[in-house]
């Protein structure tokens, strides 16, 4: 049987029964992500059939998607066994302890964002920030008394401000080189983009931060929770070198993987000889999480977090996520889509827009950062050719949508990852990670004004040959 490209109508069936199963799964099933993409997932299977592919054929697609996936999951159980091992040696308790008694409320969310960003641009990584200090963020703020949904958007704009714009970013390579623009090209013209959306994030976060800095914990109730902590563990400031050389290994390019790996032993060696834990009790919070008294049930709370088995329904939705994009990208649902929105091009204003939709619906489509940088490249290079516009415009806008925009999709790899060590639901905290939001905007209003849309100059521009 021959293979049939999908038609528009054809190619809009999974995602809508993507996004019409999500929306009762959360008004009205309460049953999460899974089920949405089984059906999702479903649906793109039995259109593959009736398009000409065999099963088998499908099979391979998702073994593709999922494939694509895999460092993903690696990370997050080694960030399991980081979190489990960072809490019994004393890290994050140390962290928290420090946070509590040095940040002023009044200021304490737009710090969040600020140190966040800043430990991302150092990183390289959204998912390194995240589990790490994002993770200490949200117990001080916990803490404190702000709304958890709230924190956690501040740490998401800060961490993707620096997948975004580091130099050691994954996606921030891949988007230079598929565009075929030099590195340091690209991270310039996001300049553009990357600093007023985060400063004006900032801003918000500092105006909306005072509305609850009033209603913040007493300081009493703060000394009772650092009481708690210095009664429960070593509280040292040395033990924040382990963070610092976290960051010192990841920017000396270090292989990730290997790194992290490391970094959660030196977790666990500290576990041992700062905080006198059984080598029992060590493997049970990195295989469990973390599981002591503190004497403070709202502080236990706070600390009975990470293992590897705390990420094991967030790896079964990456898994499932990805082997939907594989299966939408090869039976051709999302070239069917892409190409549509290149025919409706009619200036450079659309075009920018188009791309950015077309990254945004990629996306949404499969969860993952990496297609929703790359097919969007490969489609409208030549449209940006065409209209004689530098590829760096390409590369910021679509990463502007496909690094950072793809956190507005719940069941993203990013939404899940976040979710999974936060402990905050997807669709609490979105509204409030400003920058995810702003990036794109951004990008959009460029588009249709000019500002900072630069011509091709082959000379002064294209460092590197086009790729892809």
């Amino acid at each position: 049987m021959t293979q049939k490209q999908p038609l528009f109508i054809q190619a809009l069936l999974p995602l809508i029964a993507l996004a019409v199963a999500a929306f009762f799964s959360l008004f009205y099933w309460n049953a999460g992500m899974l089920m949405p993409l089984m059906i999702s997932l479903i649906v793109t299977s039995v259109l593959g059939v009736l398009l000409g592919h065999k099963w088998s054929d499908l099979e391979s697609y998702m073994g593709k998607g999922i494939q694509r996936a895999l460092p993903a999951v690696y990370i997050l159980i080694i960030v399991g066994i980081i979190i489990g091992s960072w809490i019994s040696s004393g890290v994050i308790p140390t962290l928290i302890y420090y946070g509590l008694d040095l940040i002023h409320p009044s200021i304490f969310i737009p710090s969040v964002a600020l140190a966040t960003g800043v430990l991302s641009m150092a990183l390289g990584s959204s998912f390194a920030s995240i589990g790490t200090v994002g993770l200490a963020f949200i117990a001080v703020g916990d803490s404190m008394g702000f709304p958890l949904a709230l924190v956690a958007g501040a740490i998401i704009s800060g961490a993707y401000l620096g997948d975004k714009f580091s130099p050691l970013s994954e996606t921030t390579n891949v988007a230079a080189s598929m565009a075929g623009v030099d590195l340091f090209s690209h991270i310039r013209h996001m300049l553009w983009d990357t600093i007023p959306a985060f400063l004006l994030s900032v801003l918000i976060y500092w105006i909306v931060g005072l509305n609850y800095a009033g209603e913040v914990k007493s300081i009493e109730e703060i000394r009772t929770i650092n009481t708690h902590l210095a009664d429960t563990f070593v509280i040292h400031p040395l033990l924040l070198l382990v963070p610092l050389l976290t960051v010192v290994a990841l920017i000396k390019k270090y292989p990730t993987l290997p790194s992290l790996v490391l970094i959660s032993f030196i977790g666990a060696i500290l576990a041992y000889i700062v905080q006198g834990a059984s080598v029992s009790d060590i493997i049970g919070a990195m295989t469990n999480g973390y599981s002591g008294d503190t004497g403070l049930e709202s502080l236990n709370n706070l600390l009975h977090r990470g293992g590897i088995t705390s990420m094991m329904g967030t790896i079964g939705l990456v898994l499932v996520a990805t082997a939907l994009g594989g299966m939408l990208e090869d039976i051709g649902v999302l070239k069917t889509i892409t190409e549509t929105f290149i025919n409706r091009v009619k200036s450079t204003g659309s075009l920018i827009g188009s791309t950015v939709l077309s990254a945004l619906v990629v996306g949404f489509a499969t969860g993952a950062q990496i297609l929703a940088v790359i097919l969007p490249i490969r489609t409208f290079k030549q449209a940006f050719e065409d209209r004689n516009l530098a590829a760096k415009n390409l590369s910021r806008c679509v990463e502007a949508a496909g690094a950072v925009g793809i956190n507005m999709v719940p069941w993203s790899v990013p939404a899940f990852f976040a979710a999974g060590v936060l402990g905050v639901s997807p669709y609490d905290y979105i509204p409030y990670a400003f920058f995810i939001f702003l990036v794109p905007l951004i990008n959009v209003i460029y588009g249709y004004t000019g500002l900072s849309i630069t011509k091709k100059d082959d000379a002064k521009e294209e460092g590197v040959k086009h790729a892809g």
